[in-house]
């Protein structure tokens, strides 16, 4: 049996989960998800945990028990503490604005890039080398966190660019040619 899959998934104080057939609706005081899950997949709620249980060992549904239940504990997880991203941009002159709810990027293209964020999806600028999305759905933070670091990926040769906090960026070594060399 899934090891993921078996685990019960524990609700929270103020979350409130509502089953009909393969659609699950999740409640919190963040606010609300909802998704629909393959029919095979059978979900319960019994004394305030949920529990994922597959009908048969063949290989779909051993891979569908689990990716129910780490789906689901992400949506309980959202709805009651949330879900940031936060990114850091590395560079002299490179910096961020927030104008409206758009976020404008200035990071050595001829032009400002504008990045509006989706609904559900807040971005806070802390200083002006720092974003955080914020959000209650992990999937469209991470997909918004990963549009915005693709607007100039960390260059490997300076180091410059927009990267995830805490990640580390390998630099490569320059050219290795001769240095000084005589012209002919």
């Amino acid at each position: 049996m899934s090891r993921i899959g078996r685990e019960p998934i524990p609700l929270p104080q103020g979350v409130e989960v509502m089953i009909k057939g393969s659609e699950v609706t999740v409640k919190g005081p963040r606010g609300e998800l909802s998704r629909s899950f393959n029919p095979a997949i059978s979900i319960s709620l019994d004394n305030g945990n949920i529990t994922v249980s597959r009908p048969s060992d063949n290989r779909l549904h051993r891979s569908l028990h689990g990716l129910t239940r780490s789906l689901l504990a992400n949506m309980v997880e959202g709805v009651s503490k949330g879900f940031q991203k936060d990114l850091e941009i590395v560079g002299v002159g490179y910096r961020a604005q927030k104008v409206g709810e758009k976020v404008v990027l200035q990071v050595g293209y001829s032009h400002p890039v504008e990045i509006a964020p989706p609904p559900g999806v807040s971005v806070v600028l802390v200083g002006a080398s720092r974003i955080s999305v914020q959000g209650i759905d992990k999937e469209l933070v991470g997909d918004v966190a990963a549009k915005i670091r693709a607007v100039k990926p960390p260059d490997h040769y300076k180091g410059k660019g927009i990267r995830y906090a805490g990640e580390r960026v390998r630099l490569k070594p320059g050219k290795s040619g001769k240095v000084g060399a005589r012209k002919r």
